[in-house]
């Protein structure tokens, strides 16, 4: 599933318990839209797991769930918590970091 938050609502999400990763972006960012596809492409690919898109300027309380000094900044949630995050606009770094946290 992928989707794109419309209000500062992360935590409901992410309170659910269910695997999610998060990619954090702004308008500004031209880098944020280059990965965004292949974000995009990774959810639909990855079972079991909820990829959301979040405005870091936009929605200041589910930036601080993270760590966010850089964008693009891709985090993943399990049970509701923080387990790891990465800053990148490579492919193989993102795909990485998704196929560690989820375990393929």
């Amino acid at each position: 599933m992928y989707q794109e938050l419309t209000s500062d609502n992360l935590a409901e999400f992410v309170g659910e318990g269910k695997t999610t990763f998060v990619q954090y972006s702004a308008g500004w960012c031209g880098n944020c839209r280059l990965i965004k596809p292949t974000f995009q492409r990774l959810a639909g690919e990855t079972e079991n797991a909820q990829f959301l898109m979040v405005d870091a300027e936009k929605f200041p309380k589910s930036r601080e769930m993270a760590e966010v000094k850089n964008l693009p900044t891709f985090a993943a949630f399990k049970a509701g918590k923080f387990v790891g995050q990465v800053s990148t606009n490579k492919v193989d770094k993102l795909t990485s970091f998704i196929h560690e946290t989820t375990g393929n």
